[in-house]
């Protein structure tokens, strides 16, 4: 019996397997017959692209993008503009950023100038006692750049003596006072002296006579000036020349052609400061300097105002030495000479030496030395005090600079012949001024 239904059993699950692997097997089969129908009826898939939902919506989207397609041009083209725009603006940016941060470099550079200065000249000390105590006089030389004009840098070599030398500066109309200046230069004794031809009926002068020259490469601004101009304009170049001859590392005694020698200057100088300049002053006071009370009876008890007063240095004749204050002397008289308005290159001498650094400007820190006024005499001096003193008749003055009379020439020749040739009388038929009218 039980064999009987153990055998049955194993029949019957025979029977169930079977079945069902039947209808896996019918299910498989209907599912391959409607692939292969999608397949041929569907060939891109039941979702595509092209499908008539999505066409409907695409059409659509694209009425509305042809319906603001202007509109869409119009703010395309603004946003060029606007993106155009801010571009240059932010090139603007970036060149304004870098010149307020080289302006700043520069402040910087100038904020701890002082100190840097010092640091160069020697070591930091401490201050000693009193009455012992003596300020920085002397700025050192700067370092010779021959690189600046070989041609000029070899005639100097030759000329120069303990590196320094007599300029002057001459064209044609100055030829008659040019022969005097050299020929009173040559008498002392002097060699070291140069005269920066301006024209080539200059260069043709000193080269008949022997006289030391140079003429300048080719400068259409500063020709034009030499060729013609006068004894003024001739003589505000100077300032732009001389600079070449300070980067050289030379020395330069500055001579106007006005003038007669009578002693090497070279034995009567300092050297311990930037600038030695005779003076336009005549006395004491005036050349050296004085207290000037200015009287406003208006202001009751505080009537009386202290001014400082001193007559100004001659640009006629001065001692410059190769150093930095010494160059930008020269470079900011030559930068104010060139622009407007028109300004005697004398008064602008003066003004960038002397006065003070205050708001807005930052002045020259240039050392200066006034040169003693008899023994380098301007002719006020000569010809309205020394000729008519007895004493000051017996000084001989290194020069004699004909600074104060129009009359140039014939003084000069009488100054010439009164302390080289010893004619006692030279002098007495000139007036102490000149017989000038407006």
């Amino acid at each position: 019996m039980a064999g009987r239904r153990d055998g049955s059993l194993m029949r019957d699950n025979k029977t169930v397997q079977s079945s069902r692997g039947s209808r896996i097997a019918i299910a498989i089969a209907i599912g391959v017959l409607i692939g292969g129908f999608s397949a041929i009826l569907f060939p891109h898939g039941f979702f595509t692209p092209h499908s008539p939902i999505q066409n409907r919506r695409l059409s659509k989207s694209d009425l509305q993008i042809g319906a603001s397609s202007c509109e869409s041009e119009e703010k395309i083209n603004k946003l060029k503009s606007d993106i155009m725009g801010i571009t240059e603006k932010n090139g603007e940016l970036k060149k304004q950023i870098k010149e307020l941060t080289e302006k700043l470099r520069l402040a910087e550079q100038g904020k701890d100038q002082a100190q840097k200065q010092f640091l160069v000249l020697g070591e930091q000390h401490k201050a000693g006692p009193f009455g012992t105590v003596k300020g920085l006089r002397t700025n050192p030389p700067v370092i010779a750049d021959e690189s600046v004009n070989p041609r000029l840098a070899k005639i100097l070599e030759e000329v120069a003596v303990r590196n320094e030398l007599i300029v002057a500066l001459a064209n044609s109309n100055v030829r008659a006072m040019l022969e005097v200046w050299f020929t009173s230069i040559k008498k002392v004794g002097i060699a070291n002296y140069l005269v920066v031809a301006l024209d080539d009926g200059i260069a043709d002068f000193c080269k008949s006579n022997n006289v030391p020259f140079y003429k300048r490469d080719p400068d259409t601004g500063i020709d034009t000036v030499a060729r013609t101009g006068t004894n003024h304009a001739v003589s505000g170049l100077k300032f732009r020349i001389l600079r070449e001859f300070l980067q050289l590392g030379y020395s330069v005694l500055l001579s106007d052609v006005d003038i007669v020698y009578l002693q090497n200057p070279f034995d009567h100088l300092y050297r311990d400061s930037d600038v030695e300049s005779m003076t336009d002053g005549h006395n004491n006071m005036t050349a050296y300097g004085y207290n000037d009370v200015f009287d406003e009876p208006a202001m009751g008890w505080a009537r009386y105002a202290h001014t400082m007063r001193i007559w100004v240095y001659n640009s006629g004749f001065f001692y410059i030495r190769p150093t930095i204050p010494s160059i930008e002397l020269l470079d900011r008289v030559a930068d104010r000479l060139s622009r407007p308005p028109v300004a005697w290159d004398q008064a602008v001498f003066n003004e960038v030496l002397f006065f003070p650094s205050h708001p807005g400007y930052i002045g020259l820190h240039a050392a200066k030395r006034t040169m003693d006024f008899y023994l380098f005499m301007n002719s006020k001096v000569l010809f309205k005090t020394v000729r008519k003193d007895p004493n000051l008749k017996k000084l001989k003055p290194v020069i004699v600079h004909v600074n104060y009379h129009p009359d140039k020439l014939p003084r000069m020749k009488a100054v010439f012949e009164y302390y080289v040739n010893g004619k006692n009388d030279a002098l007495d038929h000139f007036p102490d001024g000149s017989d000038w009218q407006k």
